[in-house]
């Protein structure tokens, strides 16, 4: 029996939509790639006052730019996150590109159990530029590798440096939490 998600998720094509109601019982709202436009914005707000919506992007860039354009118009949807290994192709034939479409079983419940909402509460949030400066997020030449491990960890997709204290706050996310992700990198 298929494990049935209550939210609508939105993805980008077909194939992601086909992947997913593989292995559950899911309504999906596809955006047709990057072509996201007023009226997309429109119903998924409708179908997120609904069901809730769950945004389910490529963790690509295409895929970020849509995730940002839903988190401006709907602020409120929830996010799922693979990270970019668990998106490749397992064949040569299906292509570069990395999508929902490729995902295992696995990871795609992995990721869906472990959903994100943006965060209210902007007073308790405890991160300051210079603690990712000192953390190495913005400046040294692994910066961007770092970058790529912490929103592996945390499942909050890459953000690049001028983006990544932003995306931190808007998932409430403490520095304890960062400090703690970032120890298994040193290792």
């Amino acid at each position: 029996m298929k494990k049935k998600i209550s939210q609508v998720i939105v993805v980008e094509g077909r194939d992601d939509t086909a992947n997913l109601k593989r292995y559950f019982d899911v309504e999906t709202y596809e955006t047709r790639g990057s072509a996201i436009n007023e009226q997309d914005l429109e119903r998924i707000q409708r179908l997120h006052q609904r069901h809730g919506v769950i945004v389910f992007t490529d963790p690509d860039f295409n895929g970020e730019r849509i995730r940002r354009m839903i988190m401006t118009a709907v602020p409120t949807v929830q996010h799922a996150f693979l990270k970019r290994d668990e998106a490749v192709p397992k064949s040569k034939t299906k292509g570069r590109s990395l999508g929902i479409e490729h995902a295992s079983y696995e990871d795609l419940k992995t990721a869906l159990e472990q959903v994100t909402e943006q965060f209210e509460a902007e007073s308790d949030f405890d991160i300051s530029r210079s603690d990712l400066i000192r953390l190495g997020f913005l400046a040294g030449s692994d910066s961007r590798k770092r970058r790529e491990y912490l929103g592996e960890s945390l499942r909050i997709g890459y953000s690049n440096g001028k983006q990544l204290l932003k995306r931190l706050e808007l998932f409430g996310i403490s520095l304890a939490e960062v400090e703690d992700a970032m120890k298994s990198y040193e290792d």
